[in-house]
């Protein structure tokens, strides 16, 4: 059975036991466009791709990087489709929190439920770690103001709360703008690439060709002074730096509640972003390693200092000095729109365990939305509470904003939700094949081989991310902060399922609600 919200009204209580009504979000509120301006955002393009292309082309699969990005759109679609299959028929807030207590059961839900809710939340601070850090360089660049980073964390921290006080549409206009922009920017500088001739070095078609994401970068390139470097990488950390550029796009699910007809545009939307992010991400990263040229970005990338050059120059040699500066403004709003869109989805997340009642209480404050706004107004104060928390660690133990605040809550969440991203993969095979849902809607393929498929890889993706781990937190990874993230992530995920257990002997009926609040017009028939 499923806690039914009946969408056209607000305040009703369910139609399970529990006596204290569930407050739910403000129903049609966001559209098809509005859904996928968050689920994109979360991805943040622009930061995507000048953070994380040039790494995999220095130190990964070298000129063969958009391969690795070819790679993780293939491996992302397939979980898509399974994903896809399961919002027709069950739209919760808590997505993956729903779906994998649907699938696998209350006790692994409530766990992954718990590790979705850390990715998201710790997600909006390392955000505001790098925007702080953008915006740090930016004005000391074009004022010649050296501004303290936790300023700009602050300013992004009051605007994340102010937003997030009121409904979902907002923020989807805020985001549209931003994302609009990014998009443009790095569209710009892929068509200047293509209608000046390519670049100097030729198109690099094998960059496409998705089997040659998994060779290593080897050899010797000419370095920016004209002498021979020798160079070397693993496939392994070109793909995990390809997959860590979605992170976030399965958020379009727990949008559903606040949707217009979510059954038809939340699949839409899930199989869509990726899709889409999948085609800009190869297409961009492969014009932007053509106009640099093959050779020379392997070069450019060896070093942090030029890395970002990769971009750059590109834009410089054909747009000219105000599009690279257009450009660098873009790097930080485009992270403040990432930032921005974690705070929504934790938020959400919040509200979704609260609104259930796990901890006697939670229903009436996180799980509650605000009468007027319909939004989660107390989860989202709750959230920025824990940002804060992090972010005045990280500045008051003298931390970097960048390296630290950044790198390691990105690792911290991206641990988190890789897991969560399996388990749910798989969950949609139990839910239409072991548990026998909807037979009509069942799949040898949409179902079974393509949630079979797309969790296979994500395991593969857990293991790299466990072998590069180090790597990608560069200087950080000698930080005890690096060497707590399993434990934290063990303690979190285990301290979900150790609750749910007691729940089950303990308080059956709260046991009961577990992953079980869904929207009246898709709920379990």
């Amino acid at each position: 059975m499923s806690e039914i919200i009946d969408p056209s009204a607000p305040g009703k209580a369910p139609s399970g036991k529990s006596s204290e009504a569930i407050q739910r979000l403000k129903p049609n509120a966001v559209g098809l466009v509005g859904v996928m301006f968050m689920a994109v955002a979360t991805a943040a393009p622009i930061t995507a791709m000048v953070g994380n292309v040039p790494i995999a082309v220095g130190f990964g699969n070298g000129a063969y990087a958009p391969a690795g990005y070819f790679v993780a759109t293939i491996v992302l679609t397939l979980f898509a489709i399974g994903y896809a299959a399961m919002s027709k028929h069950i739209t919760a807030t808590g997505a993956f929190y729903g779906y994998i207590s649907h699938g696998l059961g209350r006790i692994v839900g409530l766990g992954a439920g718990f590790l979705t809710a850390l990715a998201y939340m710790v997600f909006e601070a390392s955000l505001i770690g790098i925007f702080s850090f953008f915006g740090n360089d930016l004005f000391k660049s074009f004022f010649d103001v050296d501004v303290p980073w936790i300023v700009f964390a602050v300013v992004m921290l009051a605007v994340n709360t102010v937003l997030t006080y009121f409904d979902i549409n907002l923020a989807a206009k805020v985001l549209g703008v931003f994302l609009i922009t990014e998009i443009v920017m790095l569209a710009l500088m892929a068509l200047s690439v293509v209608f000046t001739g390519g670049g100097p070095q030729g198109w690099s078609l094998g960059s496409l060709n998705p089997l040659n994401g998994f060779q290593s970068l080897t050899g010797e390139v000419a370095g920016t002074d004209g002498s021979m470097i020798a160079v070397a990488g693993s496939a392994g950390v070109g793909l995990f730096f390809a997959f860590w550029s979605w992170v976030g796009f399965e958020s379009s699910a727990m949008y559903g509640e606040e949707s217009r007809n979510p059954k038809k545009i939340i699949p839409i939307a899930v199989v869509s972003s990726v899709i889409g992010i999948g085609a800009f991400y190869v297409i961009v990263s492969w014009l932007a390693i053509v106009g640099t040229g093959p050779q020379n970005a392997i070069a450019l990338a060896q070093d942090s200092e030029t890395a970002g050059n990769i971009f750059f120059n590109p834009v410089h040699e054909h747009l000219g000095t105000w599009a690279v500066d257009l450009f660098k403004i873009l790097l930080m709003t485009g992270s403040f729109a990432c930032g921005m869109a974690f705070h929504n989805c934790a938020a959400r997340y919040l509200y979704a365990i609260g609104r259930e009642n796990v901890v006697p209480g939670m229903r009436k404050t996180i799980g509650a939305t605000h009468p007027v706004h319909g939004s989660p107004y107390i989860a989202g104060f709750v959230q920025t509470a824990f940002a804060a928390v992090v972010v005045l660690f990280f500045d008051l133990s003298g931390r970097d904003p960048y390296t630290e605040l950044y790198g390691l809550m990105a690792l911290l969440g991206t641990t988190a939700i890789m897991i969560v991203q399996a388990l749910a993969a798989f969950s949609v095979i139990s839910y239409f094949h072991v548990h026998k849902r909807h037979p009509e809607t069942a799949h040898w393929f949409k179902t079974f081989l393509a949630p079979l498929l797309g969790g296979t890889g994500m395991l593969y993706v857990i293991y790299l991310l466990a072998k590069n781990a180090s790597f990608a937190a560069g200087d950080a990874a000698t930080d005890w902060i690096f060497a707590a993230i399993p434990y934290v992530v063990g303690i979190v995920g285990i301290g979900g399922v150790l609750l749910a257990l007691f729940l089950k002997f303990k308080d059956p009926n709260r046991y009961a609600e577990l992953g079980r609040t869904v929207l009246q017009e898709s709920h379990e028939r």
